[in-house]
């Protein structure tokens, strides 16, 4: 602490040894910048204040059956795009600034200068915008403001309606479009179907369905395939006079019958192959053991009736007439139910060899029907939409929208409100003291003297035996007292400018 408090009363010492050289920058410093800032040009702004109504009766009374423009964020936009390029070159023009840019260069400096002098304000809540606009020229100041007034007033209709042209033409474009992609889709679904006529469903009736009901309509055709055949073996059984076994209870298996047990083996085969895929409450596993079974009682009524004794008569008996009549007809019958149950087991058949197909055929179905219902909503759509943007058109083109209502129109301002004058004289002041006295300090390092016996110790590190007393003569002590008496001249004299010239700032500002 000490250190800094010797250093500090060296460094005022020093100061005090060349005051003269600081009076004189100081001096030099101040009347510079005094003349500098007395001759800056005096600044002159305007403001202008305007009130957006966004608020209009049409909203509430179109809202559903139209898009609403965002009126807001149109004047919001509008207000930030405002000093663009375009715009201020407009202004220059509407002012005839461009008539004073002689070349390519000043007239960009000119347009740079312009856009960094224009301020833009406002407030979100009560959509009151401010423009203002500073220069030394308080008539020009007006007539920028009024100009950019009139751009932002004007700038949020203009081209409302070529937007809405563009937009409606747009949709009728794509409108065009998705007909032509309507009617493809509808070709396509028309040609596909027509193509896969015998694998799309009828009537409700899905694939799975129709083969459900083919093995069903088999399975009764051949029960009564076996139904009738059985008839016509008790006829046939009772004409060639063969007289049933009673009294034994025969198995199925314990019995003989080569074509029976063919069948039933076939039966059983397909029973297996059923039961790996389905359960026992499938309708085809279901028939399958109903068919076995009627074999197998078939087999032992033929066993039981297989004997029987001939009778030499009984071929001129009338029954046995009517007998031969009714097996002649239960043949026809077993050949009708025949040729009946092939048929449908070629229907099925083949209905079982396109099941492979059937899962595609509907895929491809599926994915048609879907495309053409994508397009006809989207073209429905944008039918809508079509009329919804002429009507937003209109809107956004009316000036019943919003109003505009004008709060501080652009005077021609006849005050200046700057440079501020007095502030710039007193940190000119400011700035010549410091610049005096880091002058005097600056020499008093250039040109260094030891004011004290411990500074020369302590710069040379030698040993100081004793320090010799100025004695002032007569002479000198007059020269030093008009020294004295001329730096606080000079000094007063500095500070009574001062206050002169903030005097007269005051008074002219």
């Amino acid at each position: 602490m000490e250190e800094i408090i010797a250093q500090l009363q060296s460094g005022l010492k020093g100061i005090w040894k060349y005051r003269w050289c600081a009076v004189i920058v100081t001096w030099l410093v101040a009347t510079v910048g005094w003349f500098k800032v007395y001759t800056q040009p005096d600044d002159y702004q305007t403001t202008a204040r305007v009130f957006v109504d966004t608020q209009s009766i049409l909203k509430p009374l179109l809202s559903g059956m139209t898009t609403l423009p965002n009126v807001e964020q149109q004047v919001a936009i509008m207000s930030r795009t405002l000093l663009s390029r375009p715009n201020v070159e407009r202004v220059m023009r509407m002012v005839d600034l461009d008539i004073a840019a002689q070349t390519p260069r000043e007239h960009e400096r000119k347009v740079d200068e312009l856009m960094q002098k224009i301020r833009i304000g406002g407030t979100s809540t009560y959509d009151i915008y401010t423009i203002s606009y500073n220069n030394s020229n308080p008539r020009l100041v007006r007539d920028v403001v009024q100009s950019l007034l009139t751009i932002f007033v004007e700038g949020s209709f203009k081209g409302k309606k070529g937007e809405s042209e563009k937009a409606v033409q747009f949709i009728d474009e794509q409108i065009r479009a998705y007909e032509d992609k309507l009617l493809a889709a509808e070709n396509n679904v028309k040609e596909f179907k027509l193509k896969n006529t015998f694998l799309l469903p009828r009537q409700g009736i899905d694939y799975g369905s129709q083969v459900l009901m083919s093995s069903d309509a088999l399975d009764n055709a051949k029960l009564e395939l076996v139904e009738a055949e059985q008839a016509r073996n008790a006829i046939d059984a009772q004409i060639s006079g063969d007289e049933p076994i009673l009294g034994t209870e025969l198995s199925p298996a314990a019995i003989d019958n080569p074509e029976m047990d063919g069948r039933i083996a076939a039966l059983n085969r397909s029973l297996d192959a059923l039961l790996l895929q389905y359960t026992e409450a499938h309708p085809d596993i279901i028939s399958t053991r109903r068919l076995i079974a009627l074999l197998e009682e078939r087999k032992v009524q033929e066993a039981k009736t297989r004997v029987a004794g001939p009778d030499p008569g009984k071929n001129y008996s009338p029954m046995l007439q009517q007998l031969k009549v009714a097996l002649t007809e239960a043949d026809a019958r077993v050949a009708s139910i025949r040729a009946r149950v092939a048929e449908m087991q070629q229907r099925h058949d083949t209905l079982l060899a396109q099941s492979q197909a059937v899962p595609e055929v509907e895929s491809q179905l599926a994915q048609l029907n879907r495309d053409y219902t994508i397009n006809k909503d989207n073209y429905e759509k944008l039918i809508g939409r079509r009329e919804a943007a002429k009507l937003s058109g209109d809107l956004s083109t009316t000036t019943e929208m919003m109003s505009f209502k004008i709060i501080d129109p652009p005077t021609v301002p006849l005050r200046p409100t700057g440079p501020n004058r007095p502030l710039l004289y007193s940190i000119v002041m400011a700035v010549a003291v410091m610049a005096g006295a880091a002058a005097a300090l600056l020499l008093s390092q250039v040109r260094p003297t030891y004011l004290s016996p411990g500074e020369l110790r302590d710069a040379t590190g030698l040993r100081v035996l004793g320090a010799v007393a100025m004695t002032w003569t007569e002479p000198e002590r007059k020269k030093r007292r008009r020294g004295q008496i001329g730096f606080g001249a000079g000094v007063a004299c500095l500070f009574v400018s001062y206050g002169g010239v903030m005097a007269f700032a005051i008074t002219h500002s």
